[in-house]
């Protein structure tokens, strides 16, 4: 079993500046890419990004050029750096992990992040 839990989330202008972390614990070695996902009010649960074991990183249009994910493998931790925050950001932040034989994903609770106009 592997425990995601996020923080970092709070309530921005827009223009601002967030930085998410989900720490990582339980059986860490099964998890071959970490991710993080959100979800709006009536929308989808939808990608925002996500970064593999080796490192490599891809990112949803719309957030490309402004969110950074990030890993510390020694803090079992994984980061998103939001900038320039739009309200269309706003959203419940879910970290996620897939584990590697079998695609199983792992969640976290969500943080809720609000961008104010």
């Amino acid at each position: 079993q592997v425990q995601l839990v996020e923080s970092g989330g709070g309530l921005v202008q827009a223009g601002g500046s967030l930085r998410l972390s989900c720490a990582a614990s339980g059986s860490i070695f099964s998890i071959r890419a970490m991710g993080w996902y959100r979800q709006a009010p009536g929308k989808q649960r939808e990608l925002v990004a996500r970064i593999t074991s080796g490192g490599s990183t891809n990112y949803a249009d719309s957030v490309k050029g402004r969110f950074t994910i990030s890993r510390d493998n020694a803090k079992n931790t994984v980061y998103l750096q939001m900038n320039s925050l739009k309200p269309e950001d706003t959203a419940v932040y879910y970290c996620n992990g897939v584990r590697d034989w079998d695609n199983y994903d792992y969640w976290g609770q969500g943080t809720q992040v609000t961008v104010s106009s």
